[in-house]
């Protein structure tokens, strides 16, 4: 199939195009604090070759247990996202979990993510091409690649013209994903461009007992692995103090630490692109 390009606000996507770079905290805290953390990955984004969509959750919907902290709520996270848009004129996306969910998102977000364990929800799929946003769809834990054509004809057929199909890592046993780096060239067969999620990958479901660990020391090797294969996008969470994010703080690069890990991917990017030129 041939290869098509995803329109991300003010970004196109896809081969040929800048890397589409994802990045923020995981989970909305203050709006103060998103926007000093997305004013600085915009520093860091100003002299790279990237296009970037500053990104964070209003309601982390799927947490291990039901006591641990989940976000703001759609109404105020919302609006801490506006905020962060207002602030910086950055792109915006963040995830939804319900249908009910997505106008209201669409109207501030200029990207709709679709959460891993939701991949096959036709409702929320359809919901989300409604609105007419570019939509990121994470390939489910537990999916091949292969199943993800079947979200894709959903997403078109719904009239969806900016789609993207993001890798996350599959489940490999009780609490390890391991990433199968074919996935990226299958995917991208389908015609949509690929995002590797180089935070979500190194995660350990439930590895705390009641949250989720991870080890963030493997996000940079396996985010090169994905630029050395070739992806139209990356996705990496960040957070100034990782070890006091209330969600998935031993997944997230220090944002002290994301210059220089950006600069040594893109790197690997640019070295790969002139190999296939």
């Amino acid at each position: 199939m041939t290869k098509t390009l995803a329109h991300v606000g003010p970004y196109t996507c896809g081969a040929g195009q800048p890397l589409l770079w994802i990045a923020g905290p995981c989970v909305l805290e203050t709006a103060a604090a998103a926007i000093e953390i997305a004013e600085e990955l915009q520093r860091i984004a100003s002299d790279l070759p990237v296009q970037l969509v500053f990104k964070a959750s209003f309601d982390k919907a799927n947490r291990t247990s039901g006591n641990a902290i989940r976000g703001p709520g759609l109404v105020d996270g919302l609006a801490m996202l506006a905020e962060v848009k207002d602030a910086t004129g950055l792109p915006v996306t963040t995830d939804i979990h319900e249908a009910s969910q997505a106008e209201v998102a669409g109207g501030v977000c200029d990207l709709l993510q679709i959460p891993a364990f939701l991949a096959r929800q036709t409702d929320l799929l359809l919901a989300a091409a409604k609105t007419g946003k570019a939509v990121n769809v994470k390939k489910g834990q537990f999916m091949a690649p292969g199943d993800m054509q079947h979200v894709v004809k959903k997403l078109r057929d719904a009239k969806c013209e900016n789609l993207l199909l993001c890798e996350r890592g599959t489940f490999f046993g009780y609490g390890r994903l391991v990433n199968d780096m074919r996935a990226l060239p299958q995917m991208q067969a389908f015609g949509t461009p690929v995002v590797f999620d180089a935070t979500h990958s190194v995660q350990e479901p439930g590895g705390l007992g009641g949250a989720t660990g991870g080890n963030r020391e493997m996000v940079e090797p396996l985010a090169r692995a994905a630029m050395a294969v070739g992806i139209d996008g990356l996705f990496c969470e960040t957070h100034p103090n990782p070890d006091l994010s209330p969600s998935d703080g031993p997944n997230m690069i220090p944002l002290d630490q994301m210059e220089g890990f950006m600069r040594r991917v893109l790197a690997i990017r640019a070295a790969t692109e002139e190999v296939l030129s």
